[in-house]
């Protein structure tokens, strides 16, 4: 199974070393000297990386054969695809890869149908479920262990405690002038 890792951004310096957006959980597994990735275009791969390091927070690689600015500023915006045997589970115990996510089943605790999951949106603070409801409509599901209570992947499913508001319209309102009078 193919997973996109990274997506390589602008080049950095003149020595052919390139930024790139992370998109694992496993950077040092999946981006170590020495891993071949696919490409997205794939004309642009497969490709080779030869060192990596880290400069104010960001992750630079460099790839065999990529020497100079040119060469690694034609390579921007392009995926980088690790190849995953779809039995690999994660390190972490409550920890899942997006592959695993997408199409389960989403339910409350009590077996009302939500959804299914189509994907995952990964933002600065937390990671959200995009859920497809019965009705074709959408609606964003954190991925919190305050909300999401269990993932059952023999049974594929996910069982969600929603707060009032979040998958329905009956929010509960409170204001600091009730009873007030």
């Amino acid at each position: 199974m193919q997973l996109v890792v990274a997506r390589i951004g602008r080049a950095h310096g003149i020595r052919g070393e390139v930024t790139v957006e992370v998109r694992t959980d496993e950077p040092e597994l999946r981006l170590a000297p020495g891993a071949v990735l696919a490409t997205d275009p794939a004309s642009a791969g497969p490709l080779t990386i030869e060192t990596g390091r880290v400069h104010s927070g960001r992750l630079l690689l460099r790839f065999e054969g990529v020497r100079d600015r040119t060469a690694a500023e034609a390579l921007r915006n392009t995926l980088l695809i690790a190849e995953v045997d779809p039995e690999e589970l994660p390190e972490e115990e409550d920890e899942y890869y997006d592959h695993q996510l997408i199409d389960l089943d989403v339910v409350t605790e009590d077996g009302t149908e939500v959804g299914r999951i189509t994907e995952i949106s990964h933002l600065p603070s937390q990671d959200l479920f995009v859920v497809e409801r019965p009705d074709g409509s959408e609606v964003y599901v954190p991925f919190v262990s305050e909300i999401v209570t269990e993932i059952d992947l023999e049974e594929q499913r996910a069982v969600i405690a929603p707060p009032p508001g979040l998958i329905d319209d009956r929010a509960e309102i409170a204001s600091s002038r009730d009873g007030d009078a």
